[in-house]
């Protein structure tokens, strides 16, 4: 079995058209227009599974554009002075950087909670 460029194509039942003119248009793959900081509600966690065992910090919870995301934690990566990632939706910033990622994230406007032990 051979794997498509186009997935989405297939998921929906589309296989082929007869009419030349036929542009698919998959509308259900927008981004979310990102929220108004006082709107979005994030958690800040711990995190020790996703690297190995070694400590991470973990923000949850963001809704909007992954560009926004990524603006989002390459300015929380540079307050910490460490490496990060964003992956499905979280960033991830490398150490235990809980209390100060925190506190810019409430100086910012967030609503901003602390999750976990």
């Amino acid at each position: 079995m051979t794997k498509s460029k186009n997935k989405n194509q297939y998921d929906r039942g589309i296989v082929y058209s007869t009419n030349p003119e036929f542009q698919f248009n998959d509308s259900q793959n927008t981004e979310p227009q990102t929220l108004p900081p006082p709107q979005q509600n994030l958690r800040v966690l711990l995190d020790r599974k996703l690297k190995g065992g070694k400590k991470a910090t973990l923000i949850t919870g963001f809704i909007g554009s992954s560009a926004d995301l990524a603006a989002l934690a390459k300015q929380l990566k540079n307050l910490c002075a460490a490496g990060g990632s964003v992956t499905h939706g979280e960033i991830l910033v490398q150490g235990d950087f809980r209390q100060k990622v925190m506190d810019f994230l409430l100086s910012k406007g967030y609503k901003v909670k602390l999750s976990g032990g």
